[in-house]
């Protein structure tokens, strides 16, 4: 009776997770908070400067992100430094020589599919941390901010982990040890 409760629990769950993985795309998205920033333009110099400006805005947002356990925290977090986040932007760009500035703020912006890891976010409509370097009008870095998938410069480790992997995988060390 036991074993068949377990098979039983393994299967639905397994069936509210295909249900879930079916949801549309817009609820999917909303749990994930983007960062964009955009060179002034496509010459070496200006897209040297913004990876020095996204190399100095995660060191400083990281240990913020870090407190944040859920997106609406962290955009939140995010909404209450633009002003700061503008200013090391800023800092970067001038001890650089360059004298246009910057400007921060946070929408909800369209991308296209991108790969971190073994995730896998599909194109579409998210809510982003944008960053414009001068016009904006070069190529671009991005990512994602929460959660933290780039910043992983930052002393704090995350780990992410499938909920359903962690029952299958209990289940077999039961079953391994005669329970």
């Amino acid at each position: 009776m036991k074993k068949i409760c377990i098979s039983f629990f393994i299967v639905a769950i397994i069936i509210l997770s295909s249900i879930g993985l079916n949801l549309p795309q817009s609820e999917v998205r909303t749990e994930y908070l983007r960062i964009h920033i955009r060179a002034d333009s496509n010459s070496d110099c200006d897209q040297a400067v913004k990876y020095k400006v996204k190399d100095a805005v995660v060191n400083f947002l990281t240990p913020f992100i870090a407190e944040c356990d859920t997106k609406a925290k962290a955009e939140r977090m995010i909404n209450s430094k633009l002003t700061s986040i503008e200013r090391v932007a800023d800092g970067v760009l001038s001890s650089s020589g360059f004298s246009y500035k910057s400007t921060a703020s946070v929408k909800t912006e369209e991308f296209p599919t991108r790969v971190y890891g073994n995730l896998c976010l599909s194109s579409g409509f998210y809510d982003a941390l944008i960053i414009n370097l001068g016009s904006g009008a070069g190529d671009n870095w991005w990512c994602v901010v929460y959660p933290p998938l780039c910043f992983t410069g930052s002393s704090v480790k995350y780990e992410y982990r499938s909920k359903i992997k962690d029952v299958i995988d209990e289940f077999f060390l039961r079953k391994e040890n005669g329970e």
